[in-house]
Formats: C-alpha cells, structure tokens, sequence
C-alpha cells in the first residue's frame, strides 16, 4: 500500500513539473498577434486600409526552424510594410544567424525598416551588422526620412538611433531629442502624417512636442511579467511598474504604440506576456 501510495505521489508530481515546464514554454514561445486601427485625417486617402506589422525586440530568439512560426504568421497578415524597432540581437548572447534569417525571409514579404535598439550599440558588432542587414535589402533608417508611396500619395517614416550610441555628458532625453530635430528637418512640410521608430517608449512626452502621428516603440518587454489588474511589472529606464510598457498611448495629438517584443534579455522568462506581433491598419478619416 505504502509503494502504491508512493508511486501516485510520484507521478502527481511529475504532471506538476510537466505541466509548469509546459505553462512557460508556452508563455514564451507562443505568438500572439494584436490588431490596431489608427484613423485620421491626416492619412492619405490611398493609405485608407494599408497595413503595417510592427516586430521589436527578437533578441536572437528562434521561432521554429528557419523562423518558420514567426515568419508564417506575419505572411498571413499579408503586410504592407514592416517595421522592427531595435534590439535585433541581444548583446550577450549576441548571434546573427537566428537574426539575419528572420529580415532574410521578411524582406520577400514587405519592405521591412529597421532602427537600432541598445543592444545593437552594446554588442560593439553594430557596424557589420548594418551591412548584412542592408546587403539582405532591409532599409536600415540612421536619424533619416524616408517617403512611402502608395499610389498618388506618400507619407512619411522617421527613423532615429537609439541613444545607447552616445555616451557622456548629455541625458537620453537630450540625446533623443537633438537626433529628432536633425531628422525632421529633412521632413516635407506639405506632407501630412508621419511615422516616427524609436526604440524607447519612456520619452512619449518628447515625441508628442514635435506632434508626430504615430510611433513605434519597444524596449519594455511588455514589463516581462504581467500582473492581472496592474500591469507590467518592471522595464528598462522605467523600473517597477512603468508607464509605458504595451499597448497604444496617446498624448495629445500623438499616438504611440509600444510592442511587446519577441525574446527576452536580462530576465530570462515571460509571464502573461507571450511574444507579440503588432498589426495596424491605417484608416483615413473624412
């Protein structure tokens, strides 16, 4: 009686191990993908239904073989364009095969716009990286504009480094917002809605005064782990419980839509926080 008995607890046990290894593997391993509209009036009627995928934060993570899961569910969004706001690659662990594959095979998807997260800077491999990544056909955007046409009508895309790049006696902020105004200054007054990709979610405040439309962000792991009711629990340069951490913010007459990103960095586990893919479907409002 005492083996039976000894037996069962043994097996109820490792259902209970099975079942927490499982819980966290799926939480951070399984995708999942989260639809926006955006309207206004700013949009132009030609860009009335065009969609944009948005991926931040993949850290050199895998997604299937060939990055097949990850790369299958941006195709069936059929995306008019992607977007990846930073931290391709993770500093510590830094490996480019996992990353470059996924640009690879996105790229044959949409046009695909890259800016730079702070693990790109920290790693000190930035400069061949950009390379690879322009070699493979992704437009890699340095405190540039570009103009995306769809149609008769364009609109515009910033895209700023992330300040890990510089160091020394001026603040993030500062850092930031010098790099957007030396940006902006190759924007076409005329033309109306703007995009903006910056890494950094923490700095809305700062977006909103150059009253750019929509920004894409990461860099807070959607708080790494989700508390019901509360929300992220911690983010970099934002600590315990930040502002800015998932989801879309608006201030003003700015909109910023903060990806959850795919891989994780310094804490090495997700909890009510799976791997996101944002989705945005621009509508023109008249």
């Amino acid at each position: 009686m005492l083996k039976i008995k000894s037996k069962k607890r043994f097996t109820y046990y490792l259902i209970a191990i099975i079942s927490v290894i499982y819980f966290f593997h799926f939480q951070n391993n399984s995708l999942v993908t989260t639809e926006y509209n955006f309207s206004s009036d700013n949009i132009p009627e030609s860009f009335h239904g065009y969609k944009i995928v948005q991926l931040s934060d993949l850290h050199s993570k895998s997604f299937g073989d060939h990055q097949s899961k990850l790369v299958e569910t941006v195709e069936n969004e059929s995306p008019d364009l992607i977007l990846f706001t930073g931290d391709l690659v993770d500093s510590k662990r830094y490996d480019e095969e996992n990353s470059l594959m996924l640009m690879e095979k996105l790229v044959e998807i949409a046009p695909v716009y890259f800016v730079t997260g702070n693990h790109e800077w920290w790693s000190r491999k930035y400069d061949s990286l950009e390379v690879e990544l322009k070699n493979i056909g992704v437009r890699v955007l340095r405190n540039t504009v570009e103009e995306i046409s769809n149609g008769k009508d364009k609109i515009q895309i910033i895209g700023i480094d992330d300040p890990a790049k510089a160091s020394g006696y001026y603040t993030e902020q500062e850092i930031v917002e010098e790099l957007i105004l030396n940006s902006i200054q190759q924007v076409e007054v005329d033309n109306g809605f703007e995009i903006l990709l910056s890494h950094r979610p923490e700095l809305l405040s700062l977006y909103s005064q150059f009253q750019i439309d929509m920004v894409f962000s990461g860099h807070a792991h959607g708080g790494q782990f989700g508390i019901p009711m509360i929300g992220g629990l911690v983010a970099p340069n934002q600590g315990l419980f930040p502002e800015y951490y998932s989801g879309k913010y608006i201030l003003e007459d700015t909109t910023m839509i903060v990806n959850r990103g795919l891989g994780n960095s310094i804490i090495p586990l997700r909890l009510f926080n799976r791997p996101e893919i944002v989705v945005l479907t621009l509508i023109t409002e008249r």
